[in-house]
């Protein structure tokens, strides 16, 4: 582990920080922190940044209440810049973007990046907008007792690969079975970030377990 005398501040005495969300690994800002900010921030666990317009300390959230709780702060291989890990409430951006980074560029052709957030978000547009066609369209259609019943198969599709020990079919079968289940969570109005919160919480009592059996 590094210190915050090891960091190499510029020579307004400022680090740049890139913010990304914990939970989709989304760069949701770059910011700049000071010696102070980053004391302020550690010692709190949320961001506090360096505003350089207002010349003055901010805490991220302080007035939208968009606040922003730290997981994790790692400084790069030359200790001048940061990541700093966070779960966040509500959007990061001012203008009501979960990112500040929703200025597309440049898209390319040939590659795609693939995130569970991603396909969700896909998912909610079928739902939304029931393109004709869709498979997920159709389910959305039929409703909940017929994304329960493909959850059902797809959970026994699973088993038999699995039992059968043949690796690409379990491979196969548990991808169309987290594609089911992405499908109720739309349909129940459950957002990815509720299951991550549910399996952190689990990961925190298994590791006081852990401990408790080791003393």
């Amino acid at each position: 582990m590094v210190t915050i005398d090891q960091l190499k501040f510029d020579e307004n005495g400022l680090i740049p920080a890139v913010v990304v969300d914990a939970v989709t690994k989304d760069v949701l800002t770059v910011a700049y922190m000071n010696r102070e900010s980053l004391e302020i921030s550690m010692q709190e666990g949320r961001t506090c940044f360096w505003s350089r317009s207002r010349q003055d300390l901010w805490r991220k959230g302080e007035t939208s209440g968009n606040v922003q709780h730290i997981v994790a702060i790692t400084a790069d291989c030359d200790c001048d810049a940061l990541t700093v890990l966070v779960n966040k409430e509500g959007p990061a951006c001012h203008t009501g973007a979960e990112s500040c980074f929703h200025n597309a560029l440049y898209v390319s052709p040939d590659q795609t990046a693939f995130s569970l957030q991603g396909l969700y978000e896909l998912l909610e547009g079928r739902k939304r907008d029931l393109p004709e066609g869709s498979y997920t369209t159709y389910l959305f259609q039929k409703g909940i007792d017929k994304i329960l019943k493909k959850v059902g198969e797809e959970c026994t599709e699973v088993i038999i690969a699995g039992k059968a020990n043949d690796k690409p079919e379990t491979i196969y079968e548990i991808a169309d079975l987290c594609y089911h289940v992405m499908v109720l969570m739309i349909q129940m109005g459950i957002s990815v970030e509720e299951i991550h919160k549910e399996l952190a919480s689990r990961h925190v009592i298994d590791h006081k377990v852990k401990q408790e059996k080791m003393t």
